[in-house]
């Protein structure tokens, strides 16, 4: 007994130290790949970001020091969003709040201006409180509450038309994270700008559908055997689609993980959003494909904590995003201007 005991403990104590130099090395190339990045590539940024080399180190993911500089250059700012600006949106957000709280008492229930912001504002206030809730810096009393508020309330301002739509505030969350924010604030709007982000945030259900549509079209390219289970038990896109581009992946996968993939989407934009799904469904393929409807919905719709970040991200790279000689972008200009054509989820 003595000896199982001494040989267990050796095993532990080996274990660790295994644990420790991983850890090392870990930690080490992380230093090295933050020097390269800050004294090589991002003075260089211009000339250097479509580099195969750069390409290569993007895709083994970016050192959280350089991150959020990493990805306000990839997002870019299109609309020219100032500092300044977001002052002026967030100046008018503070205004709403305290009218809405001045008259709350005195407005009558007929009153649809009033019930719709405050509809807006108990939504928002809702949504902060379970952003994250594990990390418990954005609830109330957290160090990021007021921040993520003040974001998405000054988005509110900035875009009227769209609003403020329940997975927004994931997304803030991941931008507070790692930017200061007014930065935050001016990645946040231009993410949200992209083709794919508007269609799912204004619910435009004919290019969602089209989103999806495309999404199977490579589904079926890549995995046809889990493709057909899916057909079989009438499991659809949407099912588990929405909640994974509506956070891009933030509230789906653990928080690193989820950062990861957010580094190789500022590179490649939306097509790596569905890339990244093919990945999880190729990773899940044999255990997914012994469940009925209502265990597969629940298995996507809830990941497992545990999920295996190297293994994920060598399933997507073996997914290939060419469909009888066509890219993703390709393929979703088709289904736009003929839908009906090779589109599995609009011909059932």
């Amino acid at each position: 007994m003595v000896a199982q005991a001494k040989k267990r403990e050796l095993k532990e104590a080996q274990k660790r130290k295994k644990q420790l130099e991983d850890r090392c090395k870990l930690e080490e190339s992380i230093g090295t790949a933050a020097q390269i990045w800050n004294q090589e590539i991002l003075p260089n940024w211009s000339a250097l970001c479509t580099s195969r080399r750069v390409r290569d180190l993007w895709w083994q993911g970016l050192p959280p020091s350089v991150r959020g500089k990493v990805w306000s250059l990839a997002v870019g700012n299109e609309l020219n969003i100032t500092h300044e600006l977001y002052s002026i949106c967030l100046a008018r957000a503070k205004e709403k709040w305290s009218s809405t709280s001045a008259h709350s008492l005195e407005t009558e229930p007929e009153d649809i201006s009033f019930l719709f912001h405050n509809a807006f504002l108990e939504l928002i206030k809702l949504d902060i409180s379970r952003t994250f809730p594990h990390l418990c810096i954005f609830q109330q009393g957290g160090p990021y509450h007021d921040v993520l508020h003040s974001i998405l309330g000054a988005y509110t301002c900035y875009r009227p038309d769209v609003g403020y739509v329940q997975g927004m505030s994931f997304i803030a969350a991941v931008l507070i994270l790692n930017l200061d924010t007014a930065d935050a604030f001016i990645a946040f709007a231009n993410l949200l700008n992209k083709p794919c982000q508007m269609a799912f945030f204004r619910v435009d259900h004919s290019l969602m559908l089209t989103y999806f549509a495309a999404f199977e079209v490579f589904f079926e390219e890549n995995l046809p055997k889990l493709f057909a289970h899916f057909q079989k038990n009438n499991l659809t896109p949407d099912i588990y689609l929405i909640d994974w581009i509506f956070t891009l992946y933030s509230k789906s996968l653990p928080l690193d993980l989820a950062c990861r993939v957010w580094d190789v989407f500022c590179r490649d934009n939306e097509e790596f959003l569905f890339r990244t799904g093919l990945g999880l469904l190729r990773l899940y393929q044999d255990v997914l494909t012994t469940m009925d409807f209502i265990h597969m919905a629940q298995f996507l719709t809830r990941l497992p904590e545990n999920l295996p970040a190297e293994q994920l991200f060598q399933h997507i790279a073996a997914v290939h995003m060419t469909s009888r000689n066509r890219k993703w972008a390709q393929v979703l200009q088709a289904l736009q201007k003929d839908p009906e054509r090779g589109s599995p989820v609009l011909k059932r």
